[in-house]
């Protein structure tokens, strides 16, 4: 499925993203408009999303590609799966914790995921059976530090678990808080520390658990042992699938909400290994 050429595929998309994304940054780009969903987009999204299109295009011609704004494109077995910018408000609100998420999977199995969060200056990849990496990365394709395998913790139990969820209640639907509330209940604490039934509305918008963590991510702070698990809701493909190796390979576990291995169900439960069964049913029976 995936060869050392893939995965300096990834690299140099991954470096083409930053600087077309810092580009922007550094001119004062932030245009931003609203999409359907009344999230926000812009320009650099756009632009980064077209221009990793047209290289997967140009290097990779029978492979299929999935962005986040502009929807799949062909149908071959291989399909990279792209959020040009994850984290397009803290972009816009001038936080550095935002990045680009670039998977390979062939049917809803992920073969490589690479993160590259341009503004903290660091990137986090993994292929499977080939261990999870980290390392300051400003590039093109190079570390200016030998690349780190991050870790999970090793937390056994729920009710002493630290426990990240996002998006917070009032922008996710009536299904998605019950599941939150269901796992906040059980956890020792949560990340924001929000009543997840959404009977208290929150305004404005709480910080994300990665802000000033030095990750862009919720599944990072998992990987790299900031938090025991992640619950995030409402979510696509784009903000999933590059995760699910990074975690796995630095020994932890994730699982869509039925406890299945897809990623485009809108849902993903990232957690070590000892509290994932005990927070996927928190989730699971949850009223």
């Amino acid at each position: 499925m995936k060869d050392d050429g893939d995965l300096d595929l990834a690299h140099r998309m991954a470096d083409l993203a930053g600087r077309v994304a810092m580009s922007h940054v550094a001119a004062g780009d932030h245009r931003a408009g609203q999409k359907s969903d009344g999230s926000p987009v812009t320009a650099i999204d756009l632009r980064v999303e077209r221009e990793l299109r047209e290289m997967v295009d140009r290097e990779r011609p029978g492979d299929a590609f999935t962005g986040e704004e502009s929807g799949g494109q062909g149908s071959g077995p291989r399909r990279w799966i792209v959020d040009a910018v994850d984290g397009t408000r803290s972009l816009l609100s001038g936080e550095p914790e935002w990045g680009t998420l670039i998977a390979l999977a062939r049917g809803h199995r992920v073969h490589l995921g690479l993160v590259f969060a341009p503004a903290l200056g660091r990137r986090w990849w993994a292929v499977p059976g080939q261990g999870a990496w980290t390392a300051a990365a400003t590039g093109p394709a190079r570390h200016d530090a030998p690349p780190r395998a991050p870790g999970v913790t090793a937390t056994a139990r729920l009710d002493r678990a630290s426990v990240g969820i996002w998006p917070p209640p009032q922008r996710i639907t009536d299904q998605a808080r019950t599941a939150a509330a269901g796992l906040a209940a059980r956890a020792g604490r949560t990340v924001p520390p929000l009543d997840w039934t959404g009977h208290e509305r929150t305004e404005p918008t709480p910080p994300k658990p990665s802000t000033g963590s030095g990750t862009c991510h919720g599944g990072l702070l998992v990987a790299t042992g900031r938090l025991d698990a992640f619950l995030l809701v409402g979510a696509g493909p784009w903000d999933i699938a590059a995760l699910v190796p990074i975690v796995r390979e630095s020994g932890g576990s994730f699982s869509d909400l039925s406890g299945g291995d897809r990623f485009d169900t809108g849902a993903a439960l990232f957690s070590n290994t000892r509290v994932h069964d005990e927070a996927l049913d928190a989730v699971r029976s949850a009223p």
